[in-house]
């Protein structure tokens, strides 16, 4: 019970630590664009309208990407307080796109920050610009690498066991970069930061025009900020189906858990909600091909062949050849001095059942399902809440471009009080990412309870409950600080 009582403790602060963090990143990757295209605008016209909206919405940035800076410090740390087992284990291979991402990209954000913000009237209008994309490039950059490290827990590659170091070690850094898991999630990611960057931009504007304030500021404002939005929520429909491919490729179970799908099958039908299907379109998001073959979560558990042939074990198979891995593993170790023959033999069988040594830690196959209900209402809060902001960018940039949307205080109201529902979007899409992954640290090759470190409980609930304080008052702080700036508004003007 301790053990269980360990895990979950540490799961629930690293879930912490994330879902605030990731409450900062996608409005940085989204106000860096927003307001570089703000600013292009200016040196092509020269017209110091520009310049103002764009100091503005760069002032709402800095307060957001300090915060940022902050929570992603100590979700880093975290690794070796509460997972040093995981570091331990594949350090080399994680451990390599994270300080890729400390040496260069986050030092390149730092520099060209300090040029943007602070040197307005110090340096030309185009090298200003210039810093003022670098430091959006930057922090995409910055994002580029967590979604690497982030992307090779879901779909491990360029690595092999040293059972002497009893290290995962990389053997192809370019399998780690170019993973197609990688690609896909960068791109979901990037463009799902444009989304809120956009909402969050109508929504403020949005406020200006309720209270009769700043007029010309915020209908250009989110005429840019539309625009934006609207090709970066098309972005992430494209890379989502990407990444739906790699999850029934990859992560199976993932899926089929997104789907509450029991059985597959060919021409598997997509749940809209409980009892509302459509038939076969699981097999076409899933494969491209509608009588595409997509296996539920009782066949995954009980193993399953193919149309093409291909057997997938079971999981009484997996967790039986991890145990033979775990084995052959303890059996070199220890004869490998002593009797080198009979060492290699057990080496032979570990390399044997290599790719099934993590379910040697796993006591049941109920352990692999993750909780479906979450996941499931969580997919489909991603996906709905996604459709509903595209519908509203779409209004407001359309009512706008008619001379209407100043004087629709219905459509302002929603398009402030969308401005939580991206929040909530983001979050979920997470819950579906990670969760969806149980019971893995890495994709069937490290379980959770095998990555904890070894602490006291009694210490990860003293933490968990010391930065539920912090960074509420992190959280409470940003948004005060936000607060008066808006109020304080860009001073533009006065109609």
């Amino acid at each position: 019970m301790v053990e269980t009582a360990l895990v979950d403790w540490s799961r629930l602060q690293f879930a912490l630590t994330a879902g605030y963090h990731w409450l900062f990143v996608p409005l940085t990757l989204g106000l860096a664009v927003i307001m570089a295209t703000m600013e292009t605008i200016y040196v092509k016209t020269g017209d110091e309208f520009w310049k103002r909206v764009a100091k503005f919405w760069m002032k709402l940035f800095a307060i957001n990407f300090a915060v940022g800076i902050a929570t992603g410090i100590i979700l880093e740390f975290e690794f070796g307080t509460n997972w040093s087992n995981y570091s331990w284990f594949v350090g080399d291979i994680f451990g390599a796109p994270l300080a890729i991402e400390g040496i260069f990209a986050f030092f390149m954000e730092a520099t060209f920050f300090a040029v943007m913000f602070f040197g307005w009237e110090k340096v030309s209008k185009r090298f200003h610009l210039a810093a003022t994309w670098l430091t959006g490039i930057g922090a995409a950059i910055s994002a580029v690498w967590i979604l690497i490290a982030n992307a090779w827990m879901q779909n491990p590659v360029g690595m092999e066991f040293n059972p002497d170091t009893v290290r995962h070690e990389m053997v192809d850094f370019w399998a780690l970069v170019l993973n197609p898991v990688a690609v896909s999630k960068f791109f979901h990611s990037v463009f799902s930061g444009w989304m809120t960057g956009a909402v969050f931009v109508i929504g403020i504007s949005s406020w200006y025009l309720l209270k009769g304030r700043e007029k010309r500021f915020a209908l250009s404002s989110i005429r840019v900020a539309a625009i934006i939005g609207i090709l970066g929520t098309f972005a992430v429909m494209l890379s989502g189906d990407s990444s739906g491919v790699h999850a029934a490729k990859y992560q199976p179970m993932k899926l089929a858990a997104a789907e509450g799908l029991e059985n597959g099958g060919e021409r598997a039908p997509f749940s809209i909600v409980p009892g509302v299907e459509i038939p076969a379109m699981l097999s076409i998001l899933a494969t491209h091909d509608v009588d595409g073959y997509v296996p539920g979560i009782n066949n995954i558990l009980d193993g399953y062949t193919t149309p093409d042939g291909v057997y997938h074990p079971s999981a009484e198979e997996k967790i039986e050849r991890g145990k033979t891995a775990i084995e052959s593993f303890a059996t070199y170790r220890k004869l490998k001095e002593s009797d080198p023959a009979a060492a290699a033999v057990a080496r032979q069988t570990l390399d044997e059942n290599i790719d099934y040594f993590g379910y040697g830690y796993i006591d049941s196959k109920e352990e692999l399902v993750p909780p479906v209900p979450l996941i499931y209402w969580a997919f489909r809060a991603m996906v709905g809440i996604g459709g509903l902001l595209l519908l509203i960018m779409v209004a407001v940039l359309w009512f706008e471009y008619k001379n209407r949307l100043a004087g629709m205080r219905w459509l302002q109201w929603i398009a402030l009080l969308s401005v939580p529902l991206v929040y909530l979007a983001g979050q979920a899409g997470w819950i579906v990412a990670e969760v969806g992954r149980q019971p893995w640290v890495i994709e069937g090759l490290l379980p959770v309870k095998a990555a904890v470190s070894s602490v006291s409980v009694a210490a990860v609930q003293t933490t968990f409950w010391l930065f539920v304080a912090i960074f509420t008052l992190f959280l409470v702080i940003e948004m005060r600080i936000m607060i008066k700036a808006v109020k304080q508004g860009p001073n533009i003007e006065t109609k």
